[in-house]
């Protein structure tokens, strides 16, 4: 069997053992759209009080929010098994277990748990950008399109190798860190607003160390016919989304040295 059909095969199962509870699963993923909910309640009010901030609207916020949502929300359902690496694996010592198996690692930890209730999370982004689709009057021609489909891309590789890298982490630390959600959950909260808004230091920090800016904020700005105020060139968002990609084979790097000093848990 090949890698991707070993994938898949491992996805079915793990859907097919969540159906078994379907009350649960449908409460878990109902449970996920309505606590997302609340988070564009609060950019709502924020801009009903305020109105347009710095000369952004709801609706091109709004944009950038589903867009960074729709992201996390596929990677988190991909790399549950780095997330959880620590507790489920490492410590109880059933990651010697996937060691042995013919098959690549990662994918072992990809196919573990995907988990039907981040399609809340997916469906609250996808309703929020159409949302702001329609309140920023977005012409959604082919080439806005394949720009969006390809920051969806790069979106979603980089999330994944933050998750890799919080995967990493344990195999010195055993458990997964809390301060690693500071890049995920933080992360995706960072990239539901434009750049321009943040201080010059961090738009730094979201440009060349963890380049949520790459994969949200330019190809958003290019899907908008908007110029940058920060003046970076029009083209910066049909490229720019390469850094996610390059982002995970970074954290792929990160994984391999430190799948190289697992010494085991010596049960």
């Amino acid at each position: 069997m090949g890698s991707a059909a070993l994938f898949l095969r491992l996805v079915k199962a793990s859907l097919l053992g969540q159906a078994r509870y379907p009350a649960s699963a449908l409460m878990l993923t109902l449970g996920q759209f309505l606590a997302t909910g609340i988070e564009v309640i609060a950019v709502w009010a924020l801009f009903h009080r305020f109105g347009d901030v710095q000369g952004w609207t709801l609706g091109e916020v709004a944009v950038f929010y589903g867009l960074a949502n729709c992201m996390f929300a596929i990677a988190d359902a991909l790399g549950r098994g780095f997330d959880v690496l620590g507790t489920e694996f490492l410590r109880t010592g059933a990651f010697d277990r996937l060691l042995l198996r013919p098959r690549p690692l990662a994918l072992q930890l990809m196919g573990h748990d995907f988990r039907v209730s981040r399609l809340g999370r997916l469906m609250q982004g996808v309703a929020v950008l159409a949302f702001g689709t329609v309140q920023a009057g977005v012409a959604w021609t082919p080439e806005a399109v394949a720009i969006a489909l390809f920051a969806l891309a790069g979106g979603v590789a980089l999330f994944l190798g933050i998750l890799v890298l919080q995967g990493t982490l344990a195999f010195w630390t055993v458990e997964s860190l809390e301060i690693a959600h500071v890049l995920t959950y933080g992360g995706v909260q960072a990239a539901q607003y434009p750049l321009a808004l943040y201080a010059r230091w961090f738009r730094r920090v979201l440009t060349f160390i963890v380049p949520l800016a790459c994969v949200a904020y330019y190809p958003v700005l290019a899907i908008l016919g908007k110029a940058d105020p920060l003046g970076a060139p029009g083209w910066a968002g049909m490229v720019s989304p390469l850094a996610g990609f390059v982002f995970l084979v970074a954290a792929s790097v990160a994984w391999r040295f430190g799948l190289r000093h697992y010494a085991s848990t010596g049960s």
